[in-house]
């Protein structure tokens, strides 16, 4: 196997109004993609009923964006590589505006999908463009961090905007306005990009891998498939062989990326200091993220009795703490603060935001709330540090597969988060629940306060009593697990990247 040869470093630039003005601009896609992962959350109801899709095509109308985009990150990420990543970035930036206004004026299930396919692809070009642009723009280690500070707070944000700005659009306009939002920002990304973006790409790609495409999907699209339907349907075999399956086909890329004249992903990547744990540890950290939104969002709703907008503005509040995380971990560093212990530190915090998390009762909004806060917080901490991390030590002629690597790696994260607290959760619940109520009860809170709306009196009164409080019984088993598998992370961290950082400094 050869690699392509590494050209000497640039001594660090620092950089400019240009630069920082092209961030502004590079927020823009990141944004509108993190905002997609969410912004149906409201719009499917009207949808729905204008479509009126299948319950199959429902399911595809809401997942195929995320699917696509997971199965395609390492690909796009390769490509931009080498064809240049602002040159894809406005490519995607292309297809993710068409298929935006595609998707708005869909008059059929099948349109929206196609859309919503498309829209994956494009998200799958402009997250790790993105990020590689960043790598490359900001060749001061300092600027660097700050810069991919704000990345990361960007991103988190947008997830959290998504939802509500979809409950606002629908409320006052139609479910297609959800998807045209993105044109305005898409277009103003076509006009400025070509002028303040840098083209950068390896200068010596060699020949691009075609069989690791197939390779790739066929690893990653399996396992997130059968995590996703293992969150809300449970262990069954299927969803089991359908992982197994993704993992058989995960050892083959890698073998392919081993042996392969000119990999998708060079292991050379992974020779860089610090760049396997950050990726690692990237993955923990969505866990940590995704496995407790499973909880949070059904506590809002079915356990307090919120209304979907009600319950996303309340989710708005922890925000305010997570948007100083970053900076915050970044000051640190650059005062000389060890990496490792900044990095221990989030993963301290963050599970002690489950710890409080596994004190909420059926009646604890402020509580959830700040747990919450505290949880994401600790967790934007290490997310910040470890894309830096893995950013600076990979070469910059390979940034675009690097991100690509945190990208999937987050896709993985949250699917497996979401999947096992999800399980502990659900076992609890169903334990908790009386062996005689109705069966649908057994099965979700969302069922079993729909058998109890149904019963008359009291009956149905003590069912959705005794069913959100064994809703909530399982949301703290799975926050001591989460507590558990932070306070691991944390150690783990402090060994693996105690050498790292004293060179990265």
């Amino acid at each position: 196997m050869t690699n392509s040869t590494s050209t000497t470093p640039a001594p660090a630039v620092r950089a400019g109004r240009r630069e920082w003005t092209a961030l502004g601009v590079l927020m823009l896609p990141l944004l509108l993609v993190s905002m997609d992962v969410s912004v149906l959350y409201f719009a499917i109801p009207a949808i729905s009923a204008d479509l009126e899709p299948s319950g199959t095509q429902q399911l595809w109308i809401f997942d195929i964006y995320a699917f696509v985009l997971a199965g395609l990150l390492m690909t796009m990420g390769s490509l931009g590589d080498r064809i240049g990543r602002r040159r894809l970035l406005l490519i995607g930036a292309a297809a993710f505006g068409t298929a935006s206004l595609v998707a708005a004026y869909a008059n059929s299930a099948e349109t929206l999908i196609a859309a919503r396919a498309v829209l994956g692809i494009g998200g799958a070009t402009l997250m790790p463009s993105t990020m590689a642009l960043v790598r490359t723009m900001f060749t001061d280690p300092a600027q660097r961090a700050r810069a991919i500070g704000l990345w990361s707070g960007v991103m988190t944000a947008g997830i959290a905007l998504g939802s509500v700005l979809s409950g606002v659009l629908v409320q006052y306009f139609w479910w297609g306005s959800v998807f045209l939002v993105n044109l305005p920002a898409m277009a103003l990304l076509l006009v400025i990009g070509p002028v303040l973006l840098p083209e950068s790409k390896d200068p010596e790609p060699g020949r691009f891998d075609w069989p690791s495409v197939p390779l790739s999907m066929a690893a990653v699209l399996p396992v997130i498939y059968g995590l996703k339907e293992i969150t809300s349907r449970g262990w069954h075999p299927q969803y089991v062989v359908s992982i197994t399956l993704g993992l058989v086909f995960a050892a083959l890329f890698v073998h392919r990326q081993r042996t392969a004249d000119s990999p998708m992903i060079s292991p050379a990547l992974f020779r860089g200091p610090g760049f396997a744990p950050a990726v690692a540890l990237n993955l923990v950290s969505a866990f940590g993220m995704l496995g407790s939104a499973f909880f949070t969002t059904q506590y809002l709703q079915s356990v307090l009795d919120k209304s979907a907008m009600e319950a996303a503005l309340w989710a708005l509040l922890p925000s305010v703490p997570i948007g100083m995380a970053a900076p915050m971990a970044t000051a640190l560093v650059q005062k000389g603060v060890d990496r490792a212990h900044v990095v221990t530190a989030g993963f301290v915090v963050a599970a002690c935001g489950y710890g409080l998390l596994s004190q909420a009762g059926t009646d604890s909004m402020w509580l959830v709330l700040a747990a919450c806060g505290v949880l994401a917080s600790g967790i934007v901490m290490v997310l910040s540090q470890m894309t830096d991390l893995a950013l600076g030590s990979a070469p910059v002629e390979r940034a675009g597969a690097a991100s690509s690597l945190l990208e999937t790696g987050t896709e993985f994260g949250g699917a497996l988060g979401m999947a096992v607290l999800g399980s502990i959760g659900t076992a609890v619940y169903r334990h908790d629940i009386p062996a005689s109520a109705p069966a649908p009860a057994h099965e979700t809170l969302g069922g079993a306060l729909a058998v109890a709306g149904q019963l008359p009196g009291r009956a149905g009164d003590a069912l959705a009593v005794v069913a959100r409080e064994a809703f909530t019984d399982g949301m703290r088993a799975a926050a001591i697990a989460g507590a558990v598998l932070l306070a691991g992370a944390a150690a783990l961290a402090a060994l693996t990247l105690r050498k790292v950082t004293a060179g990265e400094r």
